[in-house]
């Protein structure tokens, strides 16, 4: 054995390693990825969306509200807060209702679809009594309770369509007869028409848009084949494409996408200051009430228009966290849809997110110059009472649905209240042998559930 200079044996090193591939898990990019992926894939991810992005922005909405609308109350010799307390009522009892919605089960909301659709029929066909209909804006689609309360019976019929087109269109996927299209089109199609119709009498074509979007979400939610979509949609333009050319006022709101020119006789003024609200904006805005266009140069600054002020006020940050949020809100919908087994369900959540997503994209392509001014307020976050509350209980029928999710349930069931006397412990549930883990718990209820986690 050969030996050192110092005589001892040489120290025998050990054979390195090869060295392992890092995998993306191993980096704190990937361990962040993969901890984001954990928690959106949560059962109640889904519930914490939807009450979290509809209540911040009913929340923001209020507030903008209350900037806005300042100007505009002192000039028609009002208190500056008026709007406001207006909104914040209507906010008040729209909560009343999301949480009344939230907590009906499924059977009462398909109880009150044929109820509400009625009711949503008279008061359309009210509207146009003479002395109780009322004019608004070259649109007569009011009801006056009296005083300076007022009610626009076509919201509710927004609601209402959703409720009774999900309930009829699950009741014929139960007797297995959405296959043939006549059953898929009638009566869905003919009660569409009749609330487009109603409408239409009043002139209000921004509604009939949304309406439209409700039932063409709800066709393609039953299936409907290419060709009797398309030609649906194909009898819906024609008539729309009429509408337009007959009226000089439609026309004149179509010729005015990307103005950035009052033109002649100041046609395209709103849509041209919205476009200069948003640009004096910058990043960050001039700050939470500084807007220099709510002081009579853009109309309707607290309504159709409020996104430019908020544009405007808070600036590019402001106007993406709004988009950000009814991007959640839209995402958490059709998370909900996609995941049930029962049609209703699935009918309703995809009808609620098609009429929130489909007005707020119209709303904001106004403001932007991207799309006709349609007159149509931005979901939750617009001054309107009568736009406000069925969408909060439209907005309470999504938590309802992803309350019932069975995973949901047993993640809920396994929460223990934070004060007071703690639920009993459920047999076989994590809580009572250790701390909870969701992922076992989701592996649990998935064994129950009949769609599984997807």
């Amino acid at each position: 054995m050969p030996t050192s200079r110092t005589g001892r044996p040489p120290v025998q090193r050990a054979a390195r390693r090869p060295a392992l591939a890092r995998t993306p898990h191993d980096n704190p990019a990937g361990r962040f990825v993969t901890r984001a992926r954990r928690a959106w894939d949560r059962p109640l991810t889904a519930y914490y969306l939807i009450l979290g992005g509809s209540l911040l922005i009913t929340v923001l909405g209020l507030v903008m509200v209350y900037s806005a609308s300042q100007i505009t109350a002192l000039q028609l010799s009002l208190p500056g807060s008026y709007f406001f307390r207006k909104q914040f009522l209507a906010a008040v009892i729209g909560g009343v209702l999301m949480l009344v919605a939230s907590r009906m089960p499924v059977k009462l909301h398909r109880a009150l679809a044929y109820p509400m659709l009625a009711g949503a029929v008279f008061l359309m066909a009210l509207v146009q009594v003479p002395g109780i209909g009322v004019e608004i804006n070259g649109n007569q689609n009011w009801i006056s309770l009296g005083g300076s309360f007022q009610i626009q019976p076509s919201e509710f019929g927004k609601l209402a369509l959703v409720l009774w087109g999900a309930d009829l269109l699950a009741r014929k996927q139960d007797k297995r007869l959405l296959t043939q299209w006549k059953h898929m089109l009638v009566p869905l199609v003919p009660a569409a028409f009749m609330l487009l119709g109603l409408i239409m009498l009043g002139g209000d074509m921004g509604t009939a848009i949304i309406l439209t979007a409700i039932l063409f979400g709800l066709l393609w939610l039953a299936g409907a084949p290419t060709r009797l979509f398309v030609g649906v949609l194909s009898v819906a333009l024609a008539i729309g494409f009429v509408l337009i050319k007959t009226s000089p006022n439609r026309m004149s709101r179509l010729a005015c996408i990307g103005a950035t020119e009052p033109g002649p006789h100041d046609t395209c003024w709103q849509a041209v200051h919205g476009i200069y609200a948003l640009a004096s904006g910058g990043l960050f805005g001039s700050g939470l009430g500084a807007s220099v266009e709510k002081w009579g140069q853009l109309p309707e600054a607290h309504t159709d228009f409020i996104f430019a002020i908020t544009g405007e006020e808070l600036g590019l940050a402001g106007t993406l966290s709004v988009l950000a949020l009814f991007a959640a809100l839209g995402y958490a919908g059709i998370r909900v849809a996609g995941r049930t087994e029962d049609p209703f369900v699935r009918y309703a959540a995809g009808g609620v997110t098609t009429w929130i997503t489909a007005q707020a994209v119209i709303n904001v392509g106004a403001v932007l110059g991207l799309l006709p001014i349609a007159g149509v307020p931005l979901p939750l976050f617009s001054y309107g009472g009568s736009a406000l509350l069925p969408t909060m209980f439209a907005v309470g029928l999504l938590i309802a649905f992803a309350r019932e999710d069975p995973a949901a349930r047993a993640a809920l069931a396994m929460r223990q209240p934070r004060f007071g006397r703690k639920r009993p412990a459920v047999r076989g549930s994590a809580g009572a042998a250790g701390p909870r883990r969701w992922n076992t718990m989701r592996r649990r209820a998935s064994a129950a559930r009949s769609s599984g986690e997807r």
